[in-house]
């Protein structure tokens, strides 16, 4: 078996089936029973496997619940080349992520979590620096062409478009997250950004 930097990793490569079966039985059971009440030991036993299979790919409960609701965050949609059109991507796809159940039930405790461990923390962080970047780099170059204000900061327009997606899913859990959710705050970014 070899890692993504080639270097040969002792064992058996690992089973991309074993891996399918604990993410669907982790979703399955952090909408069910909630973050908090959530076992490794209950996701290995829905996902008929073991904790020891869990723990070689995962460090624990937060990890792993973290990979399954912000997995697809890292992947970014490409650009329109519109700055307009990029926005409204950038704000769906923020909606899309916490208006999932998944991400609705695990955020709490996620949370909690990662206030108090700080290398969790981090590696939360880690997962976001390359979609944040390129966010940034697109925003700097819109600046650029002159398409938004200069005095735009790419990491405050993240902050707000995530925050406000954030706070949605947090208080306001029992409104959906719907198409004018995202097209009113599409509207308030895109009249507070564009020239």
């Amino acid at each position: 078996m070899s890692t993504g930097t080639g270097e040969a990793v002792p064992g058996r490569p690992r089973d991309v089936r074993i891996d399918s079966a604990v993410l669907d039985a982790a979703a399955e059971l952090v909408v069910d029973v909630g973050y908090r009440k959530l076992t490794m030991a209950a996701i290995a036993d829905r996902a008929g496997t073991t904790k020891t299979a869990l723990y070689r790919r995962w460090s624990g409960k937060a990890e792993l619940i973290h990979d399954l609701a912000f997995s697809r965050m890292a992947r970014l949609p490409p650009s329109s080349g519109e700055v307009e059109a990029d926005l409204r991507i950038m704000v769906a796809a923020a909606r899309d992520l916490f208006a999932s159940p998944v991400t609705r039930a695990a955020l709490p405790g996620l949370i909690s979590d990662m206030a108090a461990e700080p290398e969790l923390s981090a590696r939360v962080h880690a997962g976001f620096a390359e979609v944040f970047g390129a966010l940034r780099d697109r925003l700097v170059t819109a600046v650029d062409r002159g398409e938004v204000h200069p005095d735009v900061d790419p990491d405050r327009l993240i902050e707000v478009v995530g925050g406000a997606a954030m706070l949605h899913a947090l208080l306001l859990d029992d409104r959906e997250f719907d198409t004018a959710w995202a097209d009113q705050l599409s509207a308030l970014v895109v009249h507070g950004v564009l020239r």
